[in-house]
């Protein structure tokens, strides 16, 4: 009976194992897997072969067919890559498989050396890791020219690296070459400004910098950037040693070898890119979009403003002017209500003009300005309340008040209207002082804004951490158009000593006027001071991070100024404070500061910068995939 069960329960045992086996089976069979595991290929492609052959000499061939040892494609072609000498007619590039075929459209040039730089354009097809730095050679005659330049182009104004500008030479050292000549040799450069014109002769060169939009590799439009380099170049190679390590394994070295190579100068060319003033003054355009208010808008600034004459009603006296700082933006305010009430007003408009020869001569138009119509406020009945009737709210003339309820030491207060102000009374303004647990009143300064006549600032010389009041009477400001201000009433407290900071700059390398701006850490200019006897001082600052930019202001006019290709003009050099300054309450800081000690482009922060490195991007890409491949592992 034991032995009968055993049987039994064994039997079964062996049936069910026999199904499990025979489900898993089963389902390995019908499920379909995704392998993992290993880590992501890194390899780039590898070149292995071409026709013509690479380096070839006497080559007629204008098909170039390059071939590598695995699947590839072209990231951005029409960016990255660049053929030396330029192509009027584009050519044709086509990747496809493990080849990429190049076919050239213009004629091949005579003893020449050709140069097609693919820069890192080239990737392989499943995880895009780029061949970098590919360039394929060949020469119409019987040498290869192997000179190379290298360098790096910056923005003129902020040291930003500059990617994607075209940079070419020219051998013709007529400053007219760069106008109506394309170059003789070209790159591009890469996402950190960088750049590299292979296959260049012995000779003498100009160097220049352009976003050539029309790309015809000409500086033919007035709004292209370009740079342009004030000292000839001229290519050189010399032999150095560098010193080959080969490894046993990640941490122990086998052996280290010293070889010879060549080394091409110049490699580190800056050049500074900026985009010209566009000077042309014209009329941008007129308008007209309230009855009270004509505004004009012009193409360029202006020292003088222009002349209006009324030819249907009497121009004298009957404008309040606001103008921008540089007479580009001019808003007419109209005085008089018979005025503005016409519908249209017709004005002779004298003012200078560019004309076709780049001149500014005296122009005449003759303006037709109808007033946009408001849209009319519905009539308000009088509510009922009980059986008394109730009138509706007064309206006052709106303004902006700036007295914020923490007060900076060097801060002020202002009133800002809608429109601009008839009348005032001083008296109907007070500013008060918290003595104890009393309020004093204070003498103030009242003064009309130099620019924004709408404006009304009032100054004091606040004591630390002390508590004011600022109170405005009702109708104590009336507007030109009969309505009153409402009554304000503001307290504040002005911040105390120890929360402030300073930071205190000695300053050298430098030979001619300046000024300073402190930044923050977005690149934003948080204040401006001018450098006086080597020294630029930064007081009551909030405790945070800080950086600074010097501008050499030549001019003495307190901004950066553009440069000018026809007058052989440099924008006004720029220099970055190359550290970033951590600034705590109630602390000092100073600060040594040779502006020349570092090149440019090493000098501006990679926090500040605005243009990343493509390898950083590729960089982070690469380890998000990996993490991604962790986690499904």
């Amino acid at each position: 009976m034991i032995y009968r069960t055993n049987y039994t329960w064994k039997r079964l045992v062996r049936n069910v194992l026999g199904v499990a086996m025979l489900v898993a089976a089963f389902y390995s069979c019908a499920s379909i897997g995704r392998p993992d595991g290993g880590p992501i290929d890194e390899t780039p492609p590898r070149f292995i072969g071409s026709s013509p052959v690479a380096g070839a000499l006497n080559n007629t061939k204008k098909r170039i067919v390059v071939e590598f040892d695995e699947f590839i494609k072209l990231e951005k072609a029409n960016e990255k890559v660049v053929i030396s000498p330029p192509q009027v007619q584009q050519p044709e590039i086509k990747p496809g498989g493990k080849k990429i075929t190049i076919e050239l459209l213009d004629s091949l040039k005579a003893n020449t050396t050709y140069t097609i730089d693919f820069s890192d354009a080239i990737v392989d097809n499943n995880e895009g890791n780029p061949l970098g730095d590919f360039a394929f050679t060949f020469s119409t005659g019987s040498v290869i020219d192997t000179m190379e330049v290298a360098g790096v182009v910056l923005e003129a104004e902020t040291l930003e690296p500059v990617k994607g500008i075209l940079v070419g030479l020219h051998s013709n050292l007529n400053d007219s070459a760069f106008i109506k000549l394309p170059f003789d040799r070209v790159a591009r450069t890469d996402s950190r400004g960088r750049f590299v014109i292979r296959g260049i002769a012995p000779g003498k060169y100009h160097i220049f910098g352009l976003n050539d939009s029309d790309q015809n590799f000409t500086f033919s439009q007035k709004s292209e950037a370009l740079a342009f380099n004030d000292s000839l170049i001229i290519p050189r190679f010399e032999e150095r040693m560098r010193k080959d390590t080969t490894w046993i394994d990640s941490l122990t070295i086998d052996t280290i070898v010293e070889r010879n190579h060549t080394y091409y100068l110049p490699d580190h060319v800056i050049l500074r890119s900026f985009k010209e003033t566009l000077a042309s003054q014209y009329l941008i355009k007129n308008e007209r979009l309230t009855p009270r208010k004509i505004t004009l808008y012009f193409a360029a600034p202006a020292d003088t403003l222009p002349t209006l004459k009324g030819l249907n009603f009497d121009e004298k006296g009957a404008f309040i002017i606001e103008k921008s700082l540089h007479n580009d933006t001019i808003h007419y305010w109209i005085k008089d209500s018979l005025l503005y009430k016409q519908d249209t007003l017709a004005i002779q408009l004298n003012y200078l003009y560019t004309d076709t020869l780049n001149q500014l001569v005296p122009r005449t138009d003759t303006l037709q300005l109808v007033a946009k119509k408001e849209k009319k406020e519905p009539i308000q009945k009088k509510k009922k309340k009980g059986s008394e009737e109730v009138s509706e709210p007064t309206k006052f003339l709106s303004v902006n008040t700036h007295a914020p309820s923490s007060m900076d030491i060097y801060d002020y207060i202002s009133l800002t209207f809608e429109e601009p102000i008839l009348s005032y009374d001083s008296g109907a303004v007070h500013l008060r002082e918290k003595v104890d647990t009393l309020w004093k009143e204070i003498p103030f300064v009242l003064e009309q804004d130099s620019l924004l006549k709408r404006k009304y600032n009032f100054y004091y010389e606040w004591d630390y951490g002390k508590e004011y009041e600022f109170s405005v009477d009702s109708t104590a400001f009336k507007g030109q158009y009969g309505l009153f201000s409402d009554k304000i009433k503001q307290s504040f407290k002005v911040r105390t000593q120890e929360e402030y900071g300073a930071i205190f700059f000695n300053l050298s390398g430098l030979n001619t006027t300046a000024f300073l701006q402190l930044l923050d850490m977005q690149d934003k200019v948080l204040r401006q001071v001018p450098v006086i006897e080597g020294k630029a001082d930064f007081y009551y600052l909030n405790p945070g991070k800080y950086t600074a930019r010097l501008v050499e202001d030549k001019n003495n006019n307190g901004r950066w100024d553009t440069g000018s290709y026809e007058e052989k003009r440099q924008p006004e050099m720029v220099y970055y404070y190359p550290q970033m300054l951590e600034l705590k309450a109630n602390w000092e800081l100073e600060q040594d500061w040779n502006v020349t000690a570092l090149p440019l482009d090493k000098q501006k922060l990679d926090e500040l910068k605005k243009q990343k490195p493509d390898e950083d991007r590729k960089k982070k890409n690469r380890n998000n995939q990996n993490n991604d491949r962790n986690r499904r592992n």
